[in-house]
């Protein structure tokens, strides 16, 4: 009977969620049908994220390679998948060929791993891939992200040499503490009228991925149009099967 009742807890949870959302949307004068809510289920059961699909929600993440390739083909296919981090780039196509319905790559940080998609996508025959570039806005060595004077190399590199990628927008993720949380937010604000001015887009056209499940309101009145949101959704995770990417 346990089960049930955790699953309940997460419908609940994941209508407060989009509750505040709104409420944050309205006060940053946004509207809150911009603003998307990625469901982050990473170690979470196939079960569990079906409660949440059958709550009407169609938005999930997921980290880990091996563990999305089993879960997802387990779901509905008009979910929109993001795959969310660094990927290693012998990865790359075990992710796109056992999750064909992956919607957005958020956690493009090098021209490499640009590279390895574009082929990727290209062989398999798919829609184009829509990614965020990821910029390391707090400045940890240990943080993948390529640094913010670099954003706009990368978004061009995109742009002019991926065709078969779709250049969205940017994403970052702060320090665990959330300590850097305002500061995160407002570097990456800065490199997208970068990237824009650099691309001829108008900042509409570039999307911000930024804040999680600590500081999601704040980044949604600090200009956030993607927010990640697991553990307040979903509750704590259970990583001693996380596997590596």
């Amino acid at each position: 009977m346990a089960a049930p009742a955790v699953e309940g807890v997460a419908v609940t949870a994941l209508r407060s969620v989009l509750f505040r959302v709104r409420q944050a949307a309205e006060r940053a004068g946004t509207q809150p049908k911009r603003v998307r809510v990625v469901a982050v289920s990473k170690t979470k059961p196939v079960s569990l994220i079906r409660q949440i699909y059958d709550a009407g929600h169609r938005c999930f993440g997921e980290n880990y390679v091996q563990e999305f390739v089993q879960k997802a083909p387990q779901l509905p296919e008009d979910i929109e998948w993001h795959f969310i981090g660094h990927l290693q780039s012998n990865k790359v196509k075990t992710l796109l060929g056992g999750v064909p319905n992956l919607a957005f790559f958020e956690g493009v940080d090098n021209e490499k791993i640009a590279n390895h998609l574009d082929r990727a996508v290209s062989s398999l025959g798919r829609n184009p891939l829509k990614i965020f570039v990821q910029v390391n806005t707090s400045g940890e060595p240990s943080k993948s992200g390529i640094d913010p004077s670099g954003c706009v190399r990368l978004a061009e590199h995109v742009k002019s040499h991926c065709p078969h990628l779709e250049f969205s927008g940017l994403m970052t993720i702060g320090m665990p503490d959330y300590t850097s949380t305002p500061e995160n937010f407002r570097t990456l604000s800065k490199c997208r009228v970068e990237v824009c001015k650099a691309l001829g887009m108008t900042e509409d056209q570039c999307e911000l991925s930024m804040g999680m499940s600590g500081d999601y309101e704040q980044a949604i009145e600090m200009g956030s149009t993607n927010v990640r949101i697991g553990s307040t959704i979903f509750g704590p995770r259970d990583y001693s099967k996380k596997q590596p990417n």
